[in-house]
C-alpha cells in the first residue's frame, strides 16, 4: 500500500479547506442528494463527497456507507487530489501495487473499484473529491465520467454558496452592531449636548432681563440670535433623541387598545389648540392589537405637523381607521397648503425639509417624518401621501396585525 503524498501548496490547500468551515458539520439535503445522484448514474452502491483535511479524510455526504470519516494514509481520495485536473480511476484495487492490501480493498467493505473527480477552489486547490465505489472490477462509460465531472463542480458550487451566506450573515450582524453603536453614539451625544445649550438659552435670557436695558438694539439683536439659535439647536436635538429612541419603542409589546381611548388620548393631547378641529372616525374598528406608544407617536407626529403647516384660519384634520385581512389601516387627512409632487417621496428622508418655516414662524428639521416612516416600516407596513396644492394632503400609513 501506497500512502497519499502531500499536495503541492499544502499549507495554502488547507487554509482554503479551512474557510469554508464545513469539516464536521451535520449532514444536508443538498450534498446528500448530489452522492445519491452520482451512485444512481454511476449504478454504484457507494457514492461520497470526502474533504481532504490534514490526517484525515471527512465524508460531508455518503450514501452507501456507514462511517463518517478515515486516516488521510488508507484513503483512496488522498491519492486523487495530487492530479486535480483529471478523474482518477482505478478498475481493480486488489491488483493497484497503492490499493491491493489496503484496509478498504481487504476489509469488510471489500472495495475493488473507485473513480473520483477532485472539486477545485477558485485558486486551483483540490479541497476533496465526489467519488463512487463499487464491490467488483468495474469501470465508466465516458457519459458517467462527465456526468460525474458536472456534479463535482455543483460540489464546489454549493460550498461558495455555503461560504457566500455565511459571509453575508456576518457583514449583516457587523453591519447591525455598527449601526448600534451609531445610534448609541448619538443618542448619548444628543443627550449630553442638552445640558450646555439649556444653560446657554437660560443665561441669555437672564442676561436679557439684566443688562437689555444698558444694551443697544444691536446687542439685544445678537442676544435674541443666540437664544433662537440655540431653541433650534435643541430642536435638532430633540429630533434626533426620538429617531434613535424610536428602536426602542418598537420593542415594546403589542396591547389591545381600545379605539375610543385611542380617540380621547388623541383629541385631549391636542385640546390646547383652539384653531383646530380635530375628528376621528374608528366606526370599522373597535378594538386594535399593535405597539400603543409607536402609533401615538405616529399620530402626535402628523398631527402637528397638520397643524403647524396649514395656511387656513382654522386647521381642520380628519383622522380616519379601517383595516384589512393583515392590517390597520390609518388615513390623516387635512385642509392645509398641500405638498408638491416632487416632494412627496422626499419629505420622509432624514433631513429633508418641504415648507421654509411653519405658521408660527419656526423651521422644521426634516427628522419627524423620517422617524415616522422608520417607526411604521419596522411595524410591517408602509407610509404614503396624497395631496393637492392648497387644498390639503392625506397621510396614510399602516400597521401589520
Amino acid at each position: 500500500m501506497l500512502t497519499p503524498k502531500e499536495t503541492i501548496n499544502e499549507d495554502e490547500r488547507l487554509k482554503s479547506l479551512k474557510s469554508f468551515s464545513i469539516l464536521d458539520t451535520l449532514p444536508e439535503s443538498d450534498y446528500d442528494d448530489i452522492t445519491a445522484l452520482a451512485a444512481e448514474i454511476c449504478g454504484m452502491p457507494i457514492s461520497t463527497i470526502s474533504l481532504i483535511d490534514k490526517d484525515r479524510q471527512w465524508f460531508k455526504s455518503k450514501h452507501g456507507l456507514n462511517v463518517s470519516e478515515t486516516t488521510r494514509d488508507i484513503s483512496f481520495c488522498g491519492h486523487a487530489i495530487n492530479d486535480p485536473d483529471n478523474t482518477m480511476i482505478v478498475n481493480d484495487a486488489s491488483e493497484d501495487d497503492r490499493f491491493h492490501d489496503n484496509p478498504f480493498v481487504t476489509g469488510d467493505l471489500n472495495i475493488k473499484f473507485y473513480a473520483g473527480v477532485p472539486f477545485l477552489n477558485e485558486d486551483g486547490f483540490p479541497l476533496g473529491t465526489l467519488c463512487v465505489f463499487d464491490n467488483k472490477p468495474n469501470s465508466l462509460t465516458k457519459s458517467q465520467i462527465k456526468a460525474l465531472n458536472v456534479l463535482s463542480k455543483q460540489v464546489m458550487n454549493l460550498l461558495k454558496l455555503r461560504k457566500n451566506e455565511q459571509l453575508l450573515k456576518s457583514d449583516i450582524n457587523n453591519l447591525g452592531e455598527r449601526n448600534l453603536e451609531l445610534e448609541q453614539f448619538a443618542f448619548v451625544a444628543a443627550h449630553d449636548l442638552k445640558s450646555p445649550l439649556n444653560n446657554i438659552t437660560s443665561l441669555s435670557n437672564l442676561f436679557k432681563n439684566i443688562y437689555g436695558p444698558q444694551v443697544d438694539n444691536e446687542g439685544n439683536e445678537l442676544i435674541d440670535l443666540i437664544i433662537e439659535s440655540s431653541g433650534k439647536l435643541k430642536k435638532l436635538i430633540d429630533g434626533l433623541l426620538d429617531y434613535s429612541r424610536s428602536e426602542e419603542i418598537l420593542k415594546e409589546n403589542k396591547s389591545n387598545i381600545c379605539t375610543l381611548d385611542l380617540e380621547s388620548n388623541i383629541t385631549s393631547f391636542f385640546s390646547h389648540e383652539k384653531d383646530a378641529t380635530i375628528t376621528i372616525n374608528t366606526n370599522e374598528v373597535e378594538c386594535l392589537e399593535a405597539n400603543e406608544t409607536a402609533i401615538n407617536q405616529i399620530l402626535i407626529n402628523l398631527i402637528t405637523n397638520a397643524i403647524k403647516y396649514n395656511d387656513k384660519e382654522n386647521a381642520v384634520i380628519k383622522i380616519n381607521l379601517t383595516e384589512t385581512n393583515t392590517h390597520y389601516v390609518f388615513s390623516i387627512i387635512d385642509n392645509g397648503s398641500g405638498i408638491p409632487d416632487n416632494k412627496k417621496e422626499e419629505i420622509f428622508k432624514i433631513f429633508s425639509v418641504n415648507a421654509t418655516e411653519d405658521k408660527y414662524g419656526q423651521r422644521g428639521n426634516g427628522i419627524g417624518l423620517a422617524t415616522v416612516k422608520k417607526i411604521v416600516e419596522k411595524l410591517g407596513g408602509t407610509i404614503q401621501v396624497e395631496s393637492e396644492l392648497k387644498k390639503g394632503s392625506n397621510f396614510i400609513f399602516s400597521i401589520k396585525k
